[in-house]
């Protein structure tokens, strides 16, 4: 009887550490909308990150999280250098975030996360961080197939103390699963799908918006920074692009960012459309909805204080660039039509 009992009451227990657990859990949705800082402290072995040039090939590491409601975590993760380029010339690599470990019951829901940091460690690398950030909240105002963004102010550690630690602005990027969850699709990767066979409306909004920020490094075939979701109640449908990564456009203008040459510029900030031929029609629907969010867009830039004074005016007189371009028939019909790509 008394084993019996005993039983009963471990069970309950762990019953009742499970629920709370669970209810502990961070709402990966909601973390995502809220809109203030997170201070956190990432210590794991850099050397070893700078060093390692294999894929997905993740150390341990812990992160502590000070929320804006006072309230703290300190858990175990995993984290993996990312990319090609800015692993070769960056202090530091951009980095993946694996969330999900036993060490981490807290944080576990935000699954594997992008951690979007500075090539190097001095405040113009900070300011480039900021501008990418800003880049991704823009989009996030144009359409809601996009992915959001939670920045930080994080303090980099070094496990061994090989490297004096510092600390910096960064960001973190909405897993692409719950992106697709949150819009009624489901991802799918490394589909080699045509860009013309994806959904047009969305396809349109696409090149208009990397077209309007002047990024040119992306591509829908060779599933570069383009992630393809898919409606999951109905299979039939085209799939959605949904851009990232926007480094290497004009907007943020990287100090390592170099023309395309295959587009035929001289800098980063000439703006070229990589879309398809649209008709007026089409075109005018996707930029009604770019003049109804300019005022948020230009606001959002203009409030954001982190960003120096100087480099504020510069992305806001760029954008209005662009506000004067799909304003004007004639360019319109010259850029988005007459001299769009054919294949």
């Amino acid at each position: 009887m008394r084993k019996i009992k005993w039983l009963l009451l471990v069970c309950l227990v762990s019953s009742q550490f499970l629920t709370q657990a669970q209810s502990s859990r961070i709402d990966s949705v909601k973390f995502f909308t809220d809109e203030k800082l997170i201070d956190m402290t990432l210590t794991t072995d850099i050397r070893k990150l700078q060093s390692e040039k294999g894929l997905d090939v993740y150390q341990p590491a812990t992160v502590s999280l000070h929320f804006p409601d006072s309230t703290a975590t300190d858990e175990t993760v995993s984290v993996a250098p990312r990319g090609h380029f800015r692993r070769d010339y960056c202090t530091i690599p951009p980095i993946l975030i694996n969330f999900r470990n036993p060490g981490a019951p807290v944080l576990s829901s935000l699954g594997t996360l992008k951690l979007v940091i500075g090539c190097g460690s001095n405040t113009d690398d900070e300011q480039l961080i900021l501008k990418e950030y800003l880049a991704y909240k823009i989009y996030n105002l144009l359409e809601e197939k996009s992915f959001r963004v939670r920045l930080l102010r994080v303090s980099y550690r070094d496990s061994r103390n090989k490297m004096k630690p510092f600390s910096q602005y960064a960001f973190l990027i909405e897993d692409d699963k719950d992106m697709a969850e949150r819009n009624g699709c489901i991802k799918k990767e490394k589909l080699v799908v045509l860009t013309e066979r994806t959904n047009r409306d969305m396809m349109t909004m696409v090149a208009v918006f990397e077209y309007m920020i002047s990024n040119g490094d992306w591509s829908v075939p060779n599933n570069h920074n383009i992630k393809l979701i898919f409606d999951k109640d109905n299979a039939a449908a085209l799939p959605f692009a949904v851009p990232y990564d926007f480094d290497h456009s004009g907007l943020v203008d990287a100090s390592y960012a170099l023309p395309n040459e295959v587009l035929g510029t001289e800098k980063v900030t000439e703006r070229v459309y990589r879309g398809f031929p649209r008709t007026m029609e089409e075109l005018q629907t996707i930029f009604d909805v770019f003049r109804k969010q300019k005022d948020k867009i230009i606001s959002l830039v203009t409030n954001f204080s982190l960003l120096t004074t100087k480099n504020r005016k510069v992305i806001v007189d760029y954008l209005e660039e662009f506000y004067k371009t799909i304003n004007d028939r004639h360019s319109i019909q010259n850029i988005f039509i007459d001299n769009a790509r054919t294949q």
